[in-house]
């Protein structure tokens, strides 16, 4: 790895370490947080958020049709589409963020189809009903994470599609056919994660499951980057609104 490289992920790190701070709203907090790693953000975090292209290779947009991003950050995810994403009617990508705003703004600066928001998950309504609605390392994130999963809902057309990929841990008796952690996963990885205001647990997929019961599930587990040995583990999810 080039020393730049080295330095680039040694600022993030310190940033990681140092965690996100307890006072403020949830906008300033992160604000705070990923202001000074924001040019670095995506560098650091390809080999950490694992599953986006694989997710968004899944996801399935009509010509002309509407998509929206939550917890969209840099924006990077919207890149995982290529050349089909000149398809689209619209994409709008959503964040609270505004030092992660900025880079998606600049990111996206030349595609006319893509608008980009700064704005809570939890209550931003698209004018009308969407095509897809999808969230990448984001409802782990967001405290009022149910709130986020119901709007995502609420903004879906009908046969519209739900996707989430994201970190979690199963609950200590999972339904049947799911993941079973260790003891030590489901203790370590909320504790390591909760430092810099990730937080999680069985809930959300749960959750999502429960809402949508037309679904595709993969559980799977990824290395951390400077943790030798150690598999974080992981969801992708894709959910059809009734309809």
């Amino acid at each position: 790895m080039a020393v730049s490289s080295l330095v680039s992920d040694a600022r993030v790190l310190v940033a990681l370490l140092r965690g996100q701070t307890r006072t403020g709203s949830h906008a300033q907090r992160l604000q705070a947080f990923y202001a000074p790693q924001a040019a670095r953000y995506d560098a650091f975090r390809e080999r950490l958020l694992h599953g986006r292209a694989e997710l968004i290779a899944a996801l399935d947009v009509p010509p002309g049709g509407h998509a929206v991003e939550l917890g969209a950050g840099t924006g990077r995810n919207s890149l995982y589409f290529g050349d089909r994403l000149a398809s689209f009617g619209r994409l709008d990508l959503v964040d609270l963020c505004p030092a992660l705003i900025g880079e998606a703004q600049k990111r996206t600066a030349g595609l006319p189809n893509v608008r980009v928001h700064e704005a809570d998950a939890c209550d931003w309504q698209p004018d009308r009903p969407v095509d897809l609605v999808y969230l990448a390392y984001a409802v782990t994130m967001i405290p009022d994470w149910s709130a986020a999963i119901e709007n995502a809902l609420r903004m879906l057309k009908p046969g519209g599609v739900l996707g989430v990929v994201d970190f979690y841990v199963s609950a200590a008796e999972p339904a049947p056919g799911l993941v079973c952690h260790s003891p030590l996963s489901r203790a370590f990885w909320p504790r390591w994660f909760r430092h810099d205001g990730v937080h999680l647990d069985a809930r959300r997929l749960e959750r999502l499951r429960a809402r949508l019961p037309k679904h595709r599930l993969m559980e799977a587990t990824a290395p951390v980057p400077y943790l030798p040995g150690l598999r974080v583990p992981y969801f992708r999810f894709i959910g059809r609104k009734d309809g």
